[in-house]
């Protein structure tokens, strides 16, 4: 939690990072379009097109968001999207502090696996990680803007990654263009009493 209290550093960006999974689902008989006092009316069977991976960047202190889509969820996935968040978004930042859940993909042999031993060295020099609880996830404020992406804009049939792919960055880009926020109320405070199992007993 006192990772969220620290002021805003250029050189030392704070951003939560998460990751989710949408089904991607095709229409067999085409969508009855809108008219005037009717939504548009879909039948009920629908063709599965396989599954498609989001991860989630969201930048606090900068009110930003990006969403980059996967074919698959697999350490060399998680590992590039890292890399991108380094070489793209903050080139120039001295540390990236970096806060996700604790998935065995999420982790320094994942950039071993995908880059030469060089390359993933710099890259894991670059971040600083900062892992919720287990059954703490919720800590990451990332899972709330996959929440608002849910509801907003994943709530209904995307039948290709292309067209998933389209939908989500129009989400985010208007998201970023008008400085959306969290309004995050959760202190240190709050959590030494409602996370109180996991911190250590002090016995005088």
């Amino acid at each position: 939690m006192a990772v969220y209290k620290r002021p805003y550093d250029p050189k030392r960006p704070v951003v939560c990072m998460d990751e989710s999974s949408k089904q991607l689902l095709a229409d067999i008989q085409t969508a009855l379009p809108m008219e005037p006092g009717q939504v548009q009316r879909y039948d009920y069977e629908y063709e599965r097109q396989g599954v498609s991976n989001l991860f989630m960047f969201f930048v606090p202190l900068e009110n930003k968001r990006r969403v980059k889509v996967t074919d698959r969820r697999c350490r060399r996935d998680w590992a590039e999207a890292m890399k991108e968040l380094a070489d793209e978004d903050y080139p120039d930042a001295e540390k990236i502090v970096v806060v996700m859940d604790n998935l065995n993909t999420h982790s320094p042999i994942s950039f071993y696996e995908t880059f030469p031993p060089e390359e993933a060295r710099r890259l894991i020099d670059r971040f600083e990680f900062h892992y919720t609880p287990k059954h703490g996830s919720w800590l990451n404020m990332a899972e709330i803007e996959f929440s608002v992406l849910a509801r907003q804009c994943l709530n209904r049939r995307i039948p290709n990654i292309e067209c998933l792919d389209r939908e989500v960055q129009a989400w985010f880009k208007y998201r970023n263009k008008t400085s959306t926020t969290i309004n995050w109320r959760f202190t240190t405070e709050n959590a030494r009493i409602k996370l109180k199992r996991l911190y250590p007993l002090i016995e005088a």
